[in-house]
């Protein structure tokens, strides 16, 4: 008796499979110590809209990157 050979509708990319993107910035990963990331919380803390910790990145190192030498 032959085995019949049925295509599996499993993996393989799916149109609409996967979680969609959120932006078009590609991501950036780097290693920052505890005690920085206390830091940047508190800054954000102090915020009055609060942001969350990779806006409050993003927006020291502008602040950074504007300021006068």
């Amino acid at each position: 008796m032959k085995k019949a050979i049925l295509k599996s509708s499993r993996g393989g990319k799916r149109p609409g499979a996967g979680r969609p993107a959120t932006g078009n910035d590609p991501v950036r990963t780097l290693r920052l110590s505890d005690e920085f990331i206390e830091k940047v919380d508190h800054w954000a803390a102090e915020q009055e809209d609060a942001p969350g910790r990779s806006e409050a990145i993003r927006r020291l190192v502008e602040m950074g990157l504007k300021a006068k030498r």
